[in-house]
Formats: C-alpha cells, sequence, structure tokens
C-alpha cells in the first residue's frame, strides 16, 4: 500500500485510479483524534492509494478532493470531461 507523501502526487494518482474503472472504486476518510491524523484511501481492491496527514491546512485540501471525487461518482455526465475542468 503506498503512502504518499505529496499531495499533488496523491491527488494525480487517486484521479488515474478512478478515471480508470469508476464504478469499482471507493474512497475511505478516516480520523484518529487520539493521534491527531487524518487519513483518506482511495482503492479498487487491487490499488490501494494512502494519504496520512497532521497539518490542519492540509484538511482543506482533503475536504475540496473528497467533494470532486463525490460530484463524479453521482454525475450522469462524461466522468473524464468533468474532472479536467476541476
Amino acid at each position: 500500500m503506498p503512502h504518499f507523501q505529496a499531495w499533488e502526487e496523491f491527488t494525480r494518482a487517486a484521479e488515474k485510479l478512478y478515471l480508470a474503472d469508476p464504478t469499482k472504486v471507493r474512497v475511505v476518510l478516516k480520523y484518529r483524534h487520539c493521534d491527531g491524523n487524518l487519513c483518506i484511501k482511495v482503492t479498487d481492491d487491487v490499488a490501494c492509494l494512502l494519504y496520512r496527514t497532521d497539518q490542519a491546512q492540509d484538511v482543506k485540501k482533503i475536504e475540496k478532493f473528497h467533494s470532486q471525487l463525490m460530484r463524479l461518482m453521482v454525475a450522469k455526465e462524461s466522468r473524464s470531461a468533468a474532472m479536467e475542468t476541476d
């Protein structure tokens, strides 16, 4: 399971994974208060991408990216066109 250190690398890899097969991708957000860690995991049961942070400023980035993926998952329009416009 690759742990990404750079946010940009994680988002590119997660988008690529989602666009490869949108019906199999799952997104999980997990917060551990005792550690102060927020973790986002994107998986399709073959590949698993993980980004973990303890920085407060990363929460907005994760929230924006998570919202973007959720919009794509429920959108009826072309998924690749919607991802490119954001």
